[in-house]
């Protein structure tokens, strides 16, 4: 029998997380043992402390045993946390030490939404895709500039380690996960049962873009605040570099190493999510959104808007605006 190990971290642990994960694990092998076949798994979910308090003292959890226990499990599975980021990795040392002990020992190792911060606190993520809750991007990439972020992605799964986006999206990961370790029926079973979406490959259209600003580059700040307060305008990026009389390769590495984002990809950033609040809160037609935010070609906008969103400007309308699809 193979093992999974569901860890809680020290602090505010996030319980849906925790018991969403394990309601699917158990759910995966129910459904194994119900088609005639062994049970897979022994799921277990373990901490360091013998009680952790969550979301403010309003639920107290007893994980099933210590993490101390646990000589060898095939799979760690690093349930969210909410709050001090910076301070959770430090009340966490002995779990993020077990996690790096586990992968070396050959267990595979999953983190749901802000689980990420511990799992990069090991150092296994560094030089590796990872994704999370869109929310903490900034905080993320200052506290782990060696690891690749890609908050657009819901999942990633690189050298048997896997991360998701924010939030619920966790769920999707638990039915990736039943689908590897299981098989796809199973999965989908689950899917059902549960009712979450398979397949899901993206969170880009949960996505509410501010750019980073606590990086410090006055220079940088000035130009994204020209980029967004002159939405309306075609802003060429030769045009902005010039403006802080700088060249434009320059200009470029400067931009990234701040944001995270080359200047094209925030002016188009703004300019989409400036478009998404349009299309969430007007009755103006598609065509006047796009020459609000600045675009004159309809196959442009809808080409960008779709790279951002991962879907059209008609149909992110009518997912998100009851009124004006009315």
């Amino acid at each position: 029998m193979k093992h999974i190990t569901i860890v809680v971290p020290d602090g505010s642990a996030n319980v849906s997380s925790i018991l969403g994960s394990y309601k699917i694990l158990n759910g995966a092998n129910e459904y194994w043992k119900a088609n005639g076949r062994k049970e897979v798994f022994k799921i277990v979910v373990a901490g360091s402390s013998e009680h952790v308090e969550c979301h403010d003292g309003l639920v107290t959890l007893k994980p099933h045993t210590n993490i101390a226990a646990i000589a060898k499990t095939d799979l760690v599975i690093i349930a969210a946390r909410s709050g001090n980021y910076k301070k959770a990795v430090k009340c966490n040392g002995t779990l993020i030490d077990w996690v790096t002990e586990q992968y070396k020992n050959g267990a595979e190792v999953a983190s749901l939404c802000t689980g990420a911060f511990l799992l990069a606190s090991t150092g296994l993520l560094d030089g590796k895709s990872c994704s999370t809750h869109w929310i903490v991007t900034d905080s993320f990439r200052e506290m782990f500039p060696k690891v690749h972020l890609q908050t657009d992605k819901l999942i990633t799964d690189e050298h048997g380690i896997y991360t998701n986006g924010g939030a619920y999206s966790f769920l999707n990961l638990l039915i990736y996960l039943v689908e590897k370790y299981f098989d796809r029926q199973t999965a989908i079973y689950c899917s059902k049962f549960f009712q979450v979406e398979m397949d899901r490959q993206s969170q880009s259209a949960f996505i509410i873009f501010k750019g980073q600003k606590q990086h410090g580059d006055e220079m940088v700040i000035e130009a994204q605040s020209y980029i967004e307060n002159n939405i309306r305008e075609k802003i060429s990026v030769e045009n902005l570099s010039a403006r802080f009389a700088i060249g434009r390769r320059h200009f470029d590495r400067r931009f990234i190493r701040a944001t995270g984002n080359t200047p094209l990809e925030y002016l188009q950033r703004v300019k989409i999510e400036s478009a998404k609040r349009e299309l969430e809160t007007s009755r103006k037609t598609i065509n006047e959104v796009m020459y609000d935010v600045g675009y004159s070609d309809v196959k442009a906008f809808r080409d960008v808007f779709r790279k951002i969103t991962g879907m059209s400007p008609l149909e992110y309308r009518g997912r998100y605006n009851k009124e004006a699809v009315g």
